[in-house]
This record gives structure tokens, C-alpha cells and sequence, in this order.
């Protein structure tokens, strides 16, 4: 039987352990938010319940439910497991852990499963290290990231994972988890409805942010006490603000925001970037919107924006929230300050339809390459005009499928930079049509 001071230390030891991680659940059946990911026949579902893996990545922002997947795997899992997190290892441990687990396979014909959080922390020579262990089967990789693997990830791993995507929890699976978890606190709490949407609302999709903020929340309030809005100001000393992330109002202030820019007012698209960041949204989504609005709305009459867009893109990276506000108002200012031009997205939806149209078109043989004496024979690259060869770097030839005419699909703005490349378009143009005038007088 315990003793009273074993009892009092264990005690002490769950009182230490994090709310999020108390409440993480301990089976597919308790995860919340991700549905379509773990239905009946799903693959990854499939995977776990014959407990038979394949190596896979699971993608997902913040406390979406990577590790809760892994830790799950790990308890029901008749296979070795062992697990570690990119950040803390190094290279000589994954290559320790690698060799126990090719004699693991070789000697006793088990297989060992890794998992890896936040593999997208590995450099390329880290990543490498796994490769002949997975081909070989002695291990199942199982890799967490919130970054895309497919920029993380070094491609020839990549082909050797399946990758499984993790959504943003919703507010409604967000609410789902914090009563679940006060409904089972011994102190008998209770919520009100206004205090568990705005608990939510702050958390911005990440279940372990939300389980975080209601510890606080514990941490200040007794036994039996009821949580209502000003509890989780005062314990959280956040304010709330009115933004629905899941619904209308968020796609409400993006248009703004982009309107504000394309309209030229920097003041107003200032005011909607703050009303997202201070509401939680996802900066990363702010900043590919605001690459977006480079090229769709200023595209070349500012070839700058793109580059501004992308360095402020790497700054928001780098620095995180709350830092990065203050670059993605540099960026804010500067494309809604910059000209306007659509001229690039008006070529490419022309382009398109005539893609489309006309995809069974082969490519004329004389600006097909040639790279053997068959393709030689046979016409490929006959006749191509290579233009640095000719005045001024320029011969016309034509370019479109034979069958089809030519087509102007970019026309520049007169705003901006488009405005010199206009004159670039109109040299050229005359130099072909010159060209053209002599090739007709020649024949005649």
C-alpha cells in the first residue's frame, strides 16, 4: 500500500502535468476536427486499426492533432516505437536510432515505427540519413510539420510518404474540447456560452492554444466557480474582438483589405490588416494574400511588389506575431501606394480559354529541339532563328501552333512601369513588321 508521501508526490506529479497534455485524447474515437481524415475507410484510419503502416507526413497548423495521431499510433501499436523532436536531436541520434532499428528488422523481423516532430527542423543531410532505412523496411517514418512538405521535406523522401493533411480545428471543435475538458475537472467548473465562444474565437483554430488559456483560467478561479466573459479577460488578459474566422465576416475583411489596396488607400487597408492580426488571424494568410495582390492588381506596372511582397513573406516567417505586424504594414503601404495594372491576370485568363481550346495543337517543329539525328530527319528545329544571331537580337518567327492564328493576350497599362515596357512592345513590332515588309518585297 502507498505511503502518504507517495501519494501526496503522485499528486503533485499530475498536478504538474500541462492541461493540454491531460486532456489530449487517448483514441481516434476522442479526436475532434479532423473526421474526414480518420473516417471509417479512411487510409490513415485503415492504417491504425490493422496496425499496419506505411511511412507518411502528417501537415497541419498548430495543435491540430499531429502528435495527439502519434501518440495514439504509440499505444495501440504491436510494433517498437520510438519518437523524438527535430529541434532537440541531433544527427549522431538519428543515426543511433536508425542502426537499433535495422537490427530490430534484421535479427527479430520487427519493424520500428519513428516518429519525427516537426521534421521540417531537419537540413537535407539530417533527412537523408532516413532513407535507406525506410527503403530497406526496417523503419515506418511518421513525420509532423506545420510546414508544406513539399518545400520542407527533401523530395526523395517525400516520394517514399504518403502525406496526410490536418485541418484548422474550427471554433465549434474548439468549444467541443474546452467543455469536454471542464466536464471532467474535478473542481466543477462551469462555462457560459459567451465565455466558451470567446475562449475559442482567441485560441485561432489551435486546440492546444485553447487548452493553455483555460489552465490560466483554472489557475485563477475556485472550486465550483462559474467562467463567464470577464473571467477569461481578467485570467487571459486578452480583449476580445469581433471576427469570425470561420465564416462570412473572415472572407468579409480579406475583401476589404484587398479593395482598400487595389483602390489606392493605404489608411483604410492599414485599419483591416489590424483588425485581423489583432483578431488572431493567421499572418502567413494575410501575407500569401498580400503576394496575391502583387501580381493580380500591380503585377508589372510595380515589378517591385513581388519582391517586396516575397522578403516581407520571409520576414513574417522568421520574426512570428506580434513582430511581424510591423512589416506586413510595410508591405500594406507600399502595394497600396504602388500603380495599378491587371494586364498580367487579364493575358493569362485569355491564355487559358485558348489552352484549353486548343491543347491537341503540336508545337511547331522549328522551335522543337533536336537532340538526335532521327528528331534531325525528321524537321525538328529545321528553320529556327536564333535571335541573338540577327540585328539588334531579334528575328520573328512564328510561335503559335500551325494551325492557329496569332493572338495578343497582354496589353500593357499605361501606369508604372508598363509604361516603358509598352515601348519595348512597340519596338519589337515594328522591327518584325519591318522584317516582315522585306520578306514580302523578296518574294515578289
Amino acid at each position: 500500500m502507498p505511503s502518504q508521501s507517495e501519494l501526496f508526490s503522485q499528486e503533485k506529479a499530475t498536478e504538474n502535468i500541462p492541461l493540454a497534455e491531460k486532456a489530449r485524447p487517448a483514441s481516434i474515437e476522442q479526436m475532434v476536427g479532423q473526421n474526414k481524415l480518420l473516417d471509417q475507410g479512411s487510409m490513415l484510419r485503415n492504417m491504425m486499426e490493422k496496425d499496419e503502416y506505411s511511412s507518411f507526413i502528417l501537415w497541419g497548423p498548430p495543435g491540430s492533432g499531429k502528435t495527439t495521431i502519434a501518440r495514439i499510433i504509440e499505444a495501440s501499436t504491436s510494433h517498437q516505437f520510438s519518437s523524438f523532436s527535430a529541434v532537440f536531436s541531433k544527427i549522431s541520434d538519428v543515426k543511433a536510432m536508425m542502426q537499433s532499428a535495422e537490427k530490430q528488422h534484421r535479427f527479430n523481423s520487427r519493424k520500428t515505427i519513428i516518429f519525427v516532430d516537426e521534421i521540417h527542423r531537419f537540413n537535407k543531410s539530417q533527412q537523408d540519413a532516413f532513407l535507406p532505412y525506410v527503403e530497406s523496411g526496417a523503419v515506418v517514418l511518421i513525420g509532423a510539420t506545420t510546414e508544406n512538405p513539399s518545400f520542407e521535406v527533401i523530395s526523395a523522401l517525400l516520394s517514399r510518404c504518403h502525406v496526410f493533411t490536418l485541418a484548422r480545428l474550427q471554433d465549434e471543435h474548439i468549444e467541443q474540447i474546452l467543455q469536454r475538458t471542464i466536464d471532467n475537472d474535478i473542481r466543477k467548473r462551469s462555462i457560459s456560452r459567451d465565455a466558451l465562444t470567446l475562449l475559442a474565437n482567441m485560441s485561432g483554430g489551435d486546440g492546444r492554444k485553447a487548452l493553455n488559456n483555460l489552465e490560466m483560467i483554472f489557475r485563477n478561479t475556485h472550486t465550483g466557480e462559474a467562467i463567464d466573459i470577464e473571467t477569461v479577460k481578467s485570467a487571459t488578459g486578452s480583449h476580445s474582438l469581433f471576427y469570425d474566422k470561420k465564416g462570412e465576416e473572415h472572407y468579409n475583411l480579406i475583401s476589404a483589405l484587398q479593395k482598400s489596396i487595389r483602390g489606392s488607400d493605404p489608411q483604410a487597408a492599414i485599419y483591416w490588416l489590424a483588425r485581423m492580426l489583432e483578431a488572431g488571424e493567421d499572418p502567413m494568410y494575410i501575407t500569401r494574400r498580400l503576394v496575391r495582390i502583387a501580381t493580380e492588381d500591380i503585377g508589372l506596372a510595380d515589378p517591385n511588389a513581388l519582391v517586396q511582397a516575397i522578403a516581407v513573406k520571409e520576414a513574417v516567417h522568421f520574426l512570428g506575431m506580434p513582430e511581424a505586424n510591423t512589416a506586413l504594414t510595410q508591405l500594406t503601404v507600399y502595394l497600396a501606394t504602388a500603380p495599378k495594372s491587371n494586364a498580367t491576370e487579364t493575358a493569362y485568363l485569355a491564355a487559358r480559354e485558348d489552352a484549353v481550346k486548343t491543347s491537341h495543337m503540336r508545337v511547331p517543329l522549328h522551335i522543337c529541339n533536336a537532340p538526335t539525328k532521327l528528331m534531325k530527319d525528321l524537321g525538328y528545329n529545321e528553320g529556327y532563328r536564333y535571335s541573338h544571331n540577327y540585328e539588334h537580337g531579334y528575328s520573328y518567327q512564328k510561335r503559335f501552333p500551325d494551325e492557329m492564328n496569332e493572338k495578343t493576350y497582354y496589353q500593357p497599362s499605361s501606369f508604372g512601369f508598363e509604361t516603358e515596357i509598352k515601348k519595348r512592345l512597340d519596338w519589337w513590332d515594328g522591327l518584325k513588321k519591318r522584317q516582315l515588309k522585306k520578306e514580302d518585297k523578296d518574294k515578289s
